[in-house]
């Protein structure tokens, strides 16, 4: 947790930026995986409830009356019965008290709240819910249908988060810097331990355990899979061979669920061959380009097509695409190879803020999506870069045997793309390498002080010597 004040004033500049009306925050509930008890371990609090509140208990919300500068956390204290099984927690009270916020209630006075500002015909705030649960609350709350409750939800106040959570603060790069250690020792864990004949999963699990071990869970469901080529191949019980590339694609979260997102592709056996570092090396370059070209006042959706262009202009050198290159991106052949964006957002969520939907988080007025075309329709992030965002830097190139079979029979892009070629790599995968940027004052850097190997003699060297 942050010291007392940095929370006081996030709902202080949360308020200026609202103006009026009333804000209900919730934070989540424990989820039973299987029946109510067996909850999922370990609990995640809400991030836009984390940022402003501060607590990780579950069954709290936080209520901001704007018009009569009132802050309450509403929550239960929990009875002898829970204490024998959980221990002793802090109440409500002293919850409230450590992050700044001067009264608190119990859960049953939400609803009276609630009735007091309908009643009074006042803006009552609230973000789209991503949990059944929460939908059914408000439901109860407001009589807000659940199907409606997206389009209910407060644009206001989805915009002052968004301008809020978008720049990272010093004392949030310091929490992002610590998450990027996990990274690093997740990565090389893995790394490490990669031999044909052990399983996806069987390495997947250590890469998991250190994400535990370090820090409070992984940031999302971990990637290995030797079939890159699968945007989210989860690890399967295939054993690994040699020769074959492994894609990982994993993260973790701090304490304070600050999060890491790195990919990174080696060969099983630790030894590129001539092909894959062909394909390997246009994925690095585009990888580090991003270094030269992001910085603030720069669209992201800019610096996507510079590496789209630089990508495609490689891939021409080995025979797999042709044609003008603008006129081959500005179709979209570039998408045969990598059908997604160049990245999103990072912070307290691993796709910062997307249940703010990501029209909010990674587009604005200036700059919209496209949302017509294959591939560039998969854009998370392209308004104009500013100090203080942390982006994703993810280029990949991918061999998707069906799309190329679909592609080649409609013929689409045919003068762009040479299908004969790209016949013979059915069978190569993929390869992504990401990293996690902070766009500076002048340029950007990476997160992070350790490097997760990933220029090829590195790869190598190090999981030779490991």
């Amino acid at each position: 947790m942050f010291r007392k004040e940095t929370y006081v004033s996030r709902r202080a500049e949360l308020k200026k930026l609202v103006k009026s009306g009333i804000i209900i925050l919730f934070g989540n509930n424990n989820s039973p995986a299987n029946y109510p008890s067996n909850a999922y371990y370990p609990f995640r609090q809400d991030s836009s409830f984390l940022y402003f509140f501060g607590q990780q208990r579950d069954g709290l919300v936080g209520v901001i009356d704007i018009d009569n500068d009132r802050e309450t956390l509403v929550g239960d204290d929990i009875d002898i019965e829970d204490i024998v099984w959980y221990g002793s927690v802090d109440s409500v009270s002293d919850m409230a008290a450590q992050v700044g916020v001067a009264h608190t209630a119990p859960m049953k006075a939400l609803k009276t709240i609630c009735n007091d500002a309908m009643s009074q015909h006042r803006t009552i705030h609230f973000l789209p819910p991503y949990r059944f649960d929460i939908k059914l609350q408000i439901f109860d709350l407001l009589g807000i249908h659940p199907n409606q409750q997206k389009e209910s939800a407060s644009m206001p106040l989805i915009k002052a988060i968004v301008k809020m959570r978008s720049t990272k603060t010093p004392e949030e790069i310091e929490q992002l810097e610590n998450a990027a250690i996990i990274g690093y020792k997740m990565h090389t864990a893995g790394m490490r331990n990669t031999k044909p004949g052990l399983t996806e999963k069987y390495v997947a699990g250590i890469i998991d355990g250190v994400a535990h071990s370090y820090g409070s869970m992984v940031s999302f469901a971990t990637i290995y899979s030797q079939h890159g080529e699968i945007m989210h191949g989860n690890p399967s019980m295939a054993k690994l061979e040699s020769g074959r590339l492994v894609l990982c694609d994993a993260g973790g979260e701090n304490m304070e669920h600050y999060c890491s997102d790195n990919t990174r592709t080696y060969p099983v056996n630790g030894k590129f061959t001539q092909r894959q570092l062909e394909i390997y090396s246009i994925v690095e370059a585009c990888h580090d380009y991003v270094l030269k070209v992001a910085k603030p006042g720069v669209k992201y959706a800019d610096v996507h097509f510079a590496v789209c262009r630089l990508m495609f202009d490689r891939l021409k050198e080995l025979g797999l695409a042709k044609g003008d290159t603008e006129e081959a991106v500005k179709a979209g052949a570039h998408a045969m190879f990598l059908p997604h964006g160049l990245g999103h957002m990072m912070g307290l969520d691993v796709h910062d803020m997307e249940n703010l939907d990501q029209i909010n988080v990674g587009f604005d007025e200036e700059t919209r999506p496209n949302l017509e075309q294959f591939g560039t329709n998969c854009l998370r992030m392209g308004r104009r870069l500013e100090e203080g965002f942390v982006v994703t830097d993810e280029p990949g190139i991918y061999f998707i045997p069906a799309l190329i079979d679909d592609w080649k029979a409609s013929g689409h892009c045919k003068e762009f793309l040479n299908f004969d070629k790209l016949e013979t790599y059915k069978d190569f995968g993929g390869i992504r390498i990401e990293d996690d940027v902070l766009i500076t004052k002048d340029g950007c850097r990476f997160i992070g002080k350790d490097r997760i190997p990933y220029h090829p003699k590195d790869i190598e060297e190090f999981m030779a010597n490991n």
